[in-house]
């Protein structure tokens, strides 16, 4: 004897879930949101659910594998016009628009992945946390060994990066490249920085220490520009330069001005601290432009940034002193 295969004439939401591949939780959310209409209930109080009912929920079903939203499916299935009349069905969007709707999304969606999946191959290839930063600034690091830059040079390029995209960091490397490569520098930079975070709340802004500190580390800064053009490092900048303005159209939305990044970047300095970067500031600009006098068509790479208007070039030296801030962690 052959068992039986006659189909239920109803059946329960359990059944009915399983065999849509949903779960009774989201058949009773669609019931509540207007998507599949109630259904009659047995003498059990339980909901019964017939043919329409199942071919409905998958159809439901489909269209949630698609990517269609459920208030798009509503749409689609007219349930407008049982809630608010004819008037709001005419105004709800035809499945032609939500699927156009639909494939923007997904375009965007596809792009992201490929910009994440890019950003990971870099960082795997580059390592971390240096394949953080963008491709045009690793590839200026790249030739230097590991360990050569310090967690806070990477900090200074980061913010960089922030305030003037990637081609401000990548202008900004240059100062690290030389950094990595020349012990004194590196050193002198160190006791630059440990004397200036002697600069504290207890000093005053007008003692000497201020502005002598200031002429040394204008000194160093010239010798650092010295440094990086002995090593042809500023070829390689005007090589960039040269894509700046057409880079610039499409990150204007991602880069900040230095005045507005003084406001919204912390730095924990003294007022006879900030005295002392804004003197050698400017006093560093004044000896670059002196340099540069010769030849007035000359760019004058590395200037105080605070005095550059928009779509001056960046910073070549970091925006300030970053010794004494703290360890951020790192990915």
């Amino acid at each position: 004897m052959y068992p039986s295969l006659t189909p239920p004439r109803q059946v329960k939401i359990g059944d009915a879930a399983a065999f849509a591949g949903i779960t009774p939780r989201a058949i009773r959310h669609y019931h509540e949101i207007g998507l599949l209409p109630e259904p009659e209930r047995g003498g059990d109080g339980r909901r019964r659910y017939g043919y329409d009912d199942m071919i409905r929920l998958l159809w439901i079903r489909k269209m949630a594998d698609a990517g269609i939203s459920l208030d798009d499916m509503r749409a689609a299935f007219g349930e407008a016009r049982d809630e608010a009349g004819d008037e709001a069905l005419d105004q709800a969007p035809d499945i032609e628009s939500v699927l156009s709707r639909l494939e923007e999304t997904l375009a965007a969606q596809e792009a992201a992945i490929k910009r994440r999946r890019a950003a990971v191959q870099h960082l795997q290839a580059v390592g971390n946390p240096l394949g953080l930063l963008s491709e045009l600034v690793t590839d200026r690091l790249s030739h230097l060994p590991p360990g050569a830059l310090r967690p806070s040079d990477l900090d200074a390029l980061l913010v960089t990066e922030r305030i003037f995209g990637p081609l401000g960091a990548a202008i900004q490397a240059s100062t690290f490249i030389v950094l990595a490569t020349h012990p004194d520098l590196r050193a002198e930079e160190d006791r630059l920085e440990a004397a200036e975070a002697t600069l504290d709340d207890g000093v005053e802004p007008d003692d000497p220490r201020v502005e002598e500190l200031a002429v040394q580390r204008c000194a160093y800064q010239m010798a650092l520009n010295q440094a990086i053009e002995a090593a042809g490092l500023d070829a390689a900048e005007e090589k960039i330069f040269e894509i700046y303005d057409a880079y610039l159209k499409g990150e204007e939305d991602t880069e900040m001005s230095a005045a507005a990044a003084i406001t919204k970047m912390p730095y924990d300095f003294s007022p006879a601290r900030m005295r002392c970067m804004e003197l050698a500031g400017r006093l560093f600009g004044e000896a670059l432009a002196d340099a540069h006098s010769a030849d007035s068509s000359l760019p004058v790479p590395g200037t105080d940034v605070a005095r550059q208007p928009p779509g001056a070039r960046p910073p070549r030296f970091p925006l300030t002193s970053h010794s004494g801030q703290g360890e951020a962690r790192r990915p």
